[in-house]
């Protein structure tokens, strides 16, 4: 008589063992060191100039600044888009699409026994699309449209992975892992900027050109994704809970049923939804700080593109620094103020630079480190302290509406920007507004009380919050 094998028993909570769960965390910290490389390198520095410049050689233009002051245009799809508009009008769809599909694909992950063969794939197929971007040579539209598609991937595999922390770490241990995380993937950024900025700085000397420099620099990016992601997912384990459990295998229609049941009974969770809120606000504050440093060092600032380029690798090196400082700090008197102490430091910095004089490279350089060493410390302990308001079983569900948060806040700093910009003529007065933005957020945290939202969704409280 053949009998059945033993079903499966649903269990995400972390290892018992603290051996294990130190493996499992190494694991995590590789990917944080994998993915974070695509932001450091490809959005941030190299593919928006280099889609522009595309954009503007196929619109007539003979030189950048010559397309910055003219009518240059290109029609992709049929839209009439000045040449210059392209990256922004890209990074504006791969915000919305995520918005769109990120909750979905938490809830069809938290349906699936094999989170890890998620995460590999995503990975995976982002870090192709963007070392597909070597082949596309003049092609802006191509460009456009693979750096869409890793871009959204890029989105969704951070879904997954921030999914994975509530697995390997203990409620008393989330904050440092977390943090210690983030800063593993700002040294991993910054190391692989050093070498594009001598790759592209020396491009002439190596006999390429500056083109054939981003492209190279762009399509390592790609592999260096690709294989931290495979050594990163060796020591995960697959977890997964009831919802899982019930399915046998990930389905479209009944994840479809599950995510509206869940933003429908969201409500139940108020301290859940204040820290989202506050989340929306805060770092919404310290993205478009981040985005818009560029422009206001040009132009307000008058600094060269050596400067910008130096401060931008600076502020990585000192991310490392600072996120593990902030992670201390959250030891001794608990996330939510080490958080809250962070928001004030990002008040001082907007402050500061409304009062930052021209052609002052060493005061930027300045400004660079006070950012440095806040900037990922209150989105690392922020993702372990949403990570404790989390349902258990339904993680990467809530962590897309998380992801989605991240992204579609973007848009009310980028609107803020531009209304000051518009008033003002520059972006002096648009950093120092961004000012309400850290006071409206660190208000919500306030509110948020932590350990009645722990309590709510059914968690262990951590003795320190």
């Amino acid at each position: 008589m053949n009998s059945r094998p033993a079903a499966q028993v649903p269990d995400n909570s972390p290892s018992a063992d603290p051996a294990q769960r130190r493996r499992e965390q190494r694991g995590w910290y590789v990917y944080d060191w994998a993915n974070q490389v695509f932001i450091t390198s490809v959005v941030t520095v190299l593919i928006g100039p280099y889609l522009s410049g595309l954009a503007c050689t196929t619109a007539g233009a003979p030189d950048t600044a010559t397309c910055t002051g003219g009518a240059f245009y290109v029609h992709p799809l049929g839209i009439q888009l000045h040449a210059n508009a392209v990256y922004p009008a890209v990074t504006t769809v791969a915000i919305l699409l995520q918005i769109l599909l990120l909750p979905l694909l938490g809830s069809l992950a938290d349906h699936s026994k094999h989170k890890k063969r998620w995460l590999f794939w995503l990975a995976f197929l982002g870090s192709l699309a963007t070392s597909l971007l070597y082949f596309t040579g003049d092609d802006y539209a191509t460009t456009a449209a693979l750096f869409l598609v890793a871009n959204v991937l890029y989105g969704a595999s951070l879904v997954i992975y921030n999914s994975f922390l509530s697995e390997i770490a203990t409620p008393d241990e989330r904050d440092w892992v977390s943090t210690t995380g983030w800063a593993i993937g700002y040294l991993g950024g910054a190391l692989l900027l050093a070498a594009h900025l001598v790759l592209v700085l020396q491009a002439d000397a190596l006999g390429i050109g500056q083109g054939e420099a981003v492209r190279i620099a762009i399509a390592s990016v790609g592999i260096w994704w690709t294989g931290f992601t495979i050594i990163a997912l060796k020591p995960l384990r697959n977890r997964f809970g009831e919802l899982a459990a019930r399915s046998a295998r990930p389905n479209l229609r009944a994840s479809t049923v599950q995510l509206v049941h869940t933003v429908r009974h969201m409500r139940q969770y108020p301290q859940t939804l204040l820290f989202l809120l506050a989340f929306i606000f805060f770092n919404d504050g310290i993205q478009a700080a981040v985005r818009y440093a560029a422009p206001f060092a040009a132009q307000d600032l008058q600094l060269d593109q050596g400067i910008m380029m130096g401060t931008i690798l600076l502020i990585q090196f000192v991310a490392f620094a600072g996120a593990l400082l902030v992670g201390m700090a959250a030891r001794h008197v608990g996330s939510k103020r080490a958080v809250l102490g962070t928001l004030v430091v990002w008040c001082v910095l907007v402050t500061l630079g409304y009062f930052l004089p021209a052609r002052e490279p060493l005061l930027f350089l300045a400004m660079g480190v006070g950012i440095g060493l806040v900037l990922g410390g209150a989105q690392a302990l922020a993702r372990s302290m949403y990570s404790q308001l989390i349902p258990r079983g339904r993680e990467a569900e809530y962590f897309s509406l998380y992801q989605i948060s991240d992204k579609g806040s973007t848009f009310l700093g980028s609107l803020a920007v531009t209304i000051a910009v518009t008033l003002t003529g520059g972006y002096r007065a648009a950093i120092f507004s961004l000012i309400i933005f850290f006071l409206i957020g660190g208000y919500l945290l306030w509110k948020t009380d932590m350990r009645r939202g722990i309590r709510e969704v059914g968690n262990e409280v951590p003795e320190r919050l």
